[in-house]
């Protein structure tokens, strides 16, 4: 899927002056994700540091500056640059949310288990998809979706569902934090790998992964 500033879904003759000044960093941002890598977007609350109060005005907010606004409307995928400043304008500064269970699911690791493992699994020349590392030491491996409601059985399968594992999947109802937006006031998530155009928009089985993951994860415990 390409990526399309102003491509000819949303491509007018005449374009208003304030459309254009709408356009800002974040919503190109935004345009990569939906029309590069094909990821549905949604515009997220913020929190602020140091006392962290969401943006969304609940003082008793679960999740503060990591949970989609009420009542935005999600950016579909495909969504061209024109598409996401007519979403993104009404929001400014919103953090950049994807949600998991669509286009992928998420493995989520230790950021110090993650980078062994991806060194590891780059090794071994496995597939592998996009990685963030959020800033309260976490990774998050991009996988084919379905791997959380899979996950207690593969683990089963391959003999880790006994095993006291800091690991978990994020599925259908999760969403991730995209690069480089703040993540609940503890500061900007970042790319371990990036995605590309081979692998954002067709993920690896969590199969592929999850014995290494498993592995390493057990090895820190320890």
């Amino acid at each position: 899927m390409g990526f399309t500033i102003g491509g000819s879904r949303s491509t007018r003759e005449f374009r208003s002056g304030a459309r254009r000044r709408g356009r800002t960093a974040e919503c190109t941002a935004v345009a990569e994700y939906t029309g590069l890598w094909g990821w549905d977007a949604v515009p997220g609350a913020r929190a602020a540091a140091p006392g962290r109060d969401c943006s969304c005005g609940d003082a008793r907010c679960t999740a503060p500056g990591a949970h989609p606004l009420a009542l935005a409307p999600a950016v579909p995928a495909g969504a061209t640059l024109d598409e996401v400043t007519e979403v993104w304008g009404d929001y400014p500064g919103a953090a950049v949310l994807l949600p998991a269970g669509r286009s992928f699911d998420v493995i989520e690791v230790s950021e110090e288990a993650g980078r062994r493992a991806l060194v590891r699994l780059e090794r071994m020349g496995l597939p592998l998809g996009p990685v963030t590392a959020t800033p309260d030491g976490r990774a998050q491996f991009f996988v084919a979706p379905g791997a959380a409601a899979g996950l207690p059985q593969l683990l089963y399968r391959m003999g880790w569902d006994d095993a006291d594992l800091d690991l978990r999947a994020l599925g259908q109802g999760a969403f991730v934090t995209a690069p480089p937006s703040d993540r609940g006031g503890l500061g900007p998530v970042g790319w371990l790998r990036p995605p590309s155009l081979d692998s954002a928009g067709d993920p690896p089985p969590a199969r592929l992964l999850l014995g290494t993951l498993a592995y390493i994860c057990h090895r820190l415990r320890d």
